[in-house]
């Protein structure tokens, strides 16, 4: 025959769980909008001076541009702006499409 006490246990630990599991992967179901994040921080990529030749890390998280081009990642797409200017603008993350 089982104890009371270890009902209660398993009552409160339901009960504990089912309120924390909530917060916890609530975040996997909701939907993410790219158009709400922030633009790449491009200042971080600029070249230091003239002489210097930039690495962009082989990582593919792709960046949009005004140019109609899909960068492989923020830092390609920063030093296109750079060398560029204005005729670069950030439009989203994500590929051009």
């Amino acid at each position: 025959m089982q104890s009371n006490g270890c009902l209660l246990c398993k009552v409160t630990f339901v009960l504990v769980s089912s309120t924390l599991t909530h917060p916890a992967f609530s975040a996997f179901f909701k939907p993410h909008d790219p158009s709400t994040w922030p633009q790449p921080p491009c200042k971080m990529y600029y070249p230091v001076d003239d002489l210097y030749t930039a690495t962009c890390p082989n990582i593919e998280a792709h960046v949009c541009g005004s140019n109609g081009l899909t960068y492989k990642n923020e830092c390609f797409f920063c030093l296109d702006q750079w060398e560029f200017g204005a005729y670069v603008q950030f439009v989203k993350y994500g590929d051009c499409s």
